[in-house]
C-alpha cells in the first residue's frame, strides 16, 4: 500500500517519530514516502492509499509552521480522491497545557473528516511530560495501524 506520512514539529521530535514510523511501515512492505517538504503536488502524483501525519503542537494549541502551508493548500483543495482512504494521527504535546494538548493532532483530524479520510485508530497523544522516547512509545499503536491498513 502507498503511504504518506505527512509532518509537522516544533523541536524536530515529531519528525523523529515520523521517520522511526516510516522505517516500521516500510519494513511491514508498504511504499512509503516521508518529505517533510512534499507539496500538494508532490502528493497528488505519488497517488497515496493511506494517510499517517505526525505532528506536535505550539505553545498555543496550533499547528507547526513548517506544516501550516500544506495544511492550508490541502484544506483549499480538499482533493476528492482521498475521500474513503484510510488515514492516522499522531499528536505530540505538553498535557500541562490543558486543553490545548494536541492540538495540532486535533486540527488534522478535523481536516481528515473535511476530506472524507477515515480514521482507522484513534489519535495517539504522546505526552512530552511523560515520555522522553516517543518513537518508541509509538510502536504498538503503529503496529495496530499496519495491522488495520491491510484489513
Amino acid at each position: 500500500m502507498k503511504v504518506v506520512i505527512l509532518s509537522g514539529s516544533v523541536y524536530g521530535q515529531a519528525e523523529e517519530v515520523a521517520r522511526h514510523a516510516e522505517g516500521i511501515l516500510r519494513d511491514a512492505g508498504h511504499d512509503v514516502r516521508h518529505n517533510p517538504r512534499v507539496t500538494l503536488a508532490d502528493l497528488q502524483a505519488f497517488a497515496p492509499e493511506a494517510f499517517l501525519v505526525v505532528t506536535s503542537t505550539t505553545g498555543l494549541g496550533e499547528l507547526p509552521d513548517n506544516f501550516l502551508p500544506l495544511y492550508s493548500q490541502i484544506r483549499d483543495v480538499l482533493p476528492q480522491a482521498w475521500r474513503g482512504l484510510p488515514g492516522g494521527v499522531i499528536g505530540l504535546g505538553d498535557a500541562s497545557y490543558g486543553d490545548t494538548f494536541c492540538g495540532g493532532g486535533e486540527q488534522v483530524r478535523e481536516l481528515f473528516a473535511e476530506l472524507g479520510v477515515r480514521e482507522v485508530l484513534p489519535m495517539l497523544r504522546l505526552d512530552a511530560s511523560e515520555t522522553v522516547t516517543p518513537e518508541s512509545d509509538a510502536e504498538p499503536w503503529l503496529a495496530e495501524f499496519i495491522q488495520l491498513l491491510g484489513a
